[in-house]
């Protein structure tokens, strides 16, 4: 072997030696700058794994990273050095079979870790792509937060990771920081709710990939009970499978002076919360709709969590008004007009003649859309009240076709104003219908 060829893989080995089993570090000096997508409340962002690129949330709620659809990443993901285990999380079912894999690559940006563990879950159901209408292939939380000062802005939709020994925070005195105390690797802060008249302090676990605002387990000992006005809902899926509970508003969340007025709050059903429920002292649990009003830093080293209100803190609450839960569920064949071929017109310059063109040929081409199906219907709604059933595909919506829409467009057509009239063409099973309803006020 040369001197050159000796000198290069000293080299190598050194850069590698220097990052440590499981940790991530910045290559190339202590700052670097992450832009995401924020889809329903949930911050996504670029992962790439053993050299393939994917796209995962940043959930504070996990510890380790969980990849999903795996059987169909296996080849080019090239996991190995893998044992079989069991999980369990959120959700009425079971826990659930998954692979550890060891000393894969990660690379976030500009961070990398050279031996990270990996966590891969068979179920093809565990799945959130359908619900956010993008590719998520996993989540990652606390192994890739755990090494830097992480500040997200929601305004910008930017995350900024800092090395924590280089690190000097700014003199801010809009912002508020409070103490994390970490469970199993999560992080929990301490809040203050009024329900009922009643004002109570409580732990809760922050959980950016949650989109709801908070959750909160009822416990009638510590004044934490259910207001008079609710409704049954569908919450979301966890790990363990799907999560129910009832709907509500409470008067006030309050970080120290950062107080916000009219919440939404979900009391998820005991038989779902059952794992959860097992830290000692936790409430409940802070959600994207609550975090995403705030600028934060989270700083895992230290043990803090900074906060500062941005655009969005003042927006009003609200909720899916219609009752309808819509995934992407597959694709359909739509016949559209091809606007890229020009459509042939002959008109005449004679003024004496009626100014109007004829068309003689138009080009039409047929495409593949997703296919919006409505998989859970909430009971008394105005869209079950109407006929709507689970399993319609949404063809048409508000006489505009859906796949112009993206899913977290159509969505946001169900939180509008009281009295909004939705129209809908669906597909039952090979035949067409029309629908209608009024979006109701649920309190």
């Amino acid at each position: 072997m040369n001197k050159k060829h000796l000198i290069f893989l000293i080299f190598i080995s050194l850069c590698f030696q220097s990052l440590s089993q499981g940790k991530f570090v910045l290559q190339s000096g202590d700052y670097d700058k992450i832009s995401f997508k924020l889809i329903n409340n949930l911050i996504v962002i670029p992962v790439s794994i053993n050299g393939v690129e994917l796209s995962f949330l940043l959930d504070t709620g996990v510890s380790k990273p969980i990849i999903f659809n795996f059987l169909n990443l296996t080849e080019e993901l090239q996991i190995n050095q893998t044992e079989r285990i069991y999980l369990r999380g959120l959700g009425e079912g079971e826990s659930v079979e998954a692979l550890r894999s060891r000393n894969n690559i990660f690379k976030i940006g500009d961070a990398l870790s050279i031996s990270q563990d990996l966590y891969a879950i068979f179920d093809p159901a565990l799945n959130f792509a359908p619900q956010l209408g993008v590719p998520i292939h996993g989540i990652i939380g606390y192994d890739f937060l755990k090494d830097f000062v992480v500040e997200i802005n929601y305004s910008k939709r930017i995350i900024r990771l800092f090395a924590p020994e280089v690190y000097e925070s700014k003199k801010c005195r809009k912002c508020k920081t409070f103490k994390l105390d970490f469970h199993n690797k999560k992080p929990y802060v301490n809040a203050d709710v009024i329900i009922n008249n009643v004002s109570v302090s409580v732990k809760l676990l922050i959980d950016s990939g949650g989109s709801d605002a908070i959750w909160l387990f009822e416990d009638p000992s510590k004044n934490i009970t259910l207001p008079e006005k609710y409704f049954q809902d569908f919450l979301g899926r966890g790990l363990s499978g799907s999560v129910y509970g009832k709907r509500s508003k409470i008067e006030q969340v309050s970080f120290g002076d950062f107080k916000l007025k009219h919440v939404n709050v979900a009391f998820p059903d005991s038989t779902s919360i059952s794992y959860a429920r097992k830290i000692k002292d936790r409430n409940g649990s802070l959600g994207g709709e609550i975090l995403k009003r705030f600028n934060l830093i989270l700083d895992y080293p230290n043990g803090e969590v900074t906060l500062r209100k941005n655009r969005f803190f003042s927006n009003s609450f609200y909720y899916n008004k219609s009752g309808i839960t819509l995934e992407h569920n597959g694709v359909r064949v739509v016949k559209e007009l091809d606007r890229n071929v020009g459509i042939k017109t002959f008109g005449s310059k004679n003024e004496s003649v009626a100014k109007a063109d004829i068309v003689v040929s138009k080009s039409f081409k047929y495409v593949l859309a997703p296919a919006f199906t409505i998989v859970e219907l909430r009971k008394e709604s105005p869209a079950e009240k109407a006929g709507l059933i689970i399993g319609d595909v949404i063809l048409n919506i508000n006489n505009k076709s859906i796949h112009e829409y993206s899913l977290q467009e159509v969505i946001q057509l169900f939180y509008d104003d009281d009295g909004k009239r939705i129209k809908v063409l669906i597909d039952r099973n090979g035949v067409q219908m029309r629908f209608q309803f009024q979006l109701e006020s649920l309190f």
